[in-house]
């Protein structure tokens, strides 16, 4: 009897200390992608590059593999430069030295302020690390890595 009366009661503690414990979720390792999960909010670091009367501000927007298109807000400020079509002849560079050209550009195609979103097709397998190079702001060639 004394069993039992502490084999019923060990059951009861039990189901009431786990019984609304949250179940912990697994992402299998296949989903994840420079180790964050691949639905992860993407934080990528800006780059600018300062030279020749022309500040140029890039930050990925959407650079991992999953991405069908790999998008990267661009912002290009001067007063001394008229900068004319510097997307147009943009790269994407992977780590092998392969150069992609971009599919679109969502911003202004010349001016003294530029804004908006150069996209990429994917790059099928994940480069080890990208630089994206921009050859018409200015005289400088900038390159931009991550």
């Amino acid at each position: 009897m004394t069993i039992l009366t502490l084999a019923l009661a060990f059951m009861g503690g039990f189901l009431v200390f786990y019984r609304d414990r949250p179940v912990e979720q697994k992402i299998p390792a296949d989903n994840y992608i420079n180790n964050q999960p691949t639905n992860a909010k993407q934080n990528w670091e800006s780059k600018i590059n300062e030279q020749g009367g022309v500040t140029a501000t890039i930050t990925p927007i959407d650079i991992l593999s999953p991405s069908s298109e790999w998008k990267f807000d661009i912002e290009m400020n001067t007063h001394s430069v008229e900068l004319k079509d510097p997307m147009l002849s943009t790269v994407l560079i992977d780590n092998e030295g392969k150069e992609y050209k971009p599919t679109s550009w969502n911003g202004p195609v010349e001016g003294h302020h530029m804004n908006g979103v150069l996209t990429f097709n994917q790059i099928v397998p994940t480069p080890k690390f990208i630089t994206l190079k921009v050859k018409n702001a200015g005289d400088i060639i900038r390159s931009f890595t991550w």
